[in-house]
């Protein structure tokens, strides 16, 4: 039984179990929901446009993938593993969270090279294992937390635009 978009209920622990990028069954039905993208498209909140929103998402499965490497701010030192607590909860991201500065996107492009630019870097996940990286406000991550975390944020960003 599915308690919200993302997240299934597990009788036996009386909890929910939060799914991760990591699983091939994941990043399946993640791909089926990045196919129902499209120009028209509008998000429910936030500033972004879906071509801004599907930019944004790929660079995040960059950084994931080691393909970009940011080192963990200031603020992120003091407050990153507090939050990260609060971020790994068995819930969905709350809307209008601020985003990472070097994450915000801008401009218009072609919403069809994006979501097939974005779904090759989610299936690189079955290749490439994560050993954690160092995400620019919650720092160091395991592979777990990572995967985990990387769910959370598609699923955000997919929820954001109805699909």
């Amino acid at each position: 039984m599915t308690a919200a978009i993302g997240f299934q209920y597990n009788n036996k622990n009386k909890r929910y179990n939060m799914k991760s990028l990591l699983d091939k069954t994941t990043r399946d039905e993640v791909t089926a929901r990045i196919n129902t993208l499209n120009q028209n498209s509008t998000a429910q909140w936030g500033k972004m446009n879906v071509y801004q929103m599907l930019k944004h998402c790929a660079m995040w499965e960059e950084m994931l993938l080691g393909k970009r490497v940011y080192h963990q701010s200031f603020i992120g030192r003091l407050f990153g593993k507090m939050a990260l607590r609060s971020m790994l909860k068995d819930e969905p991201i709350k809307p209008n969270l601020p985003t990472v500065p070097s994450f915000k996107m801008s401009g218009d492009g072609d919403v069809e090279a994006a979501k097939a630019e974005w779904i090759a870097l989610v299936r690189q996940h079955d290749a490439q294992p994560n050993n954690g990286f160092v995400h620019p406000f919650f720092g160091r991550l395991t592979a777990e937390q990572a995967g985990q975390l990387a769910y959370k944020h598609i699923d955000h960003h997919l929820r954001q635009f109805n699909s």
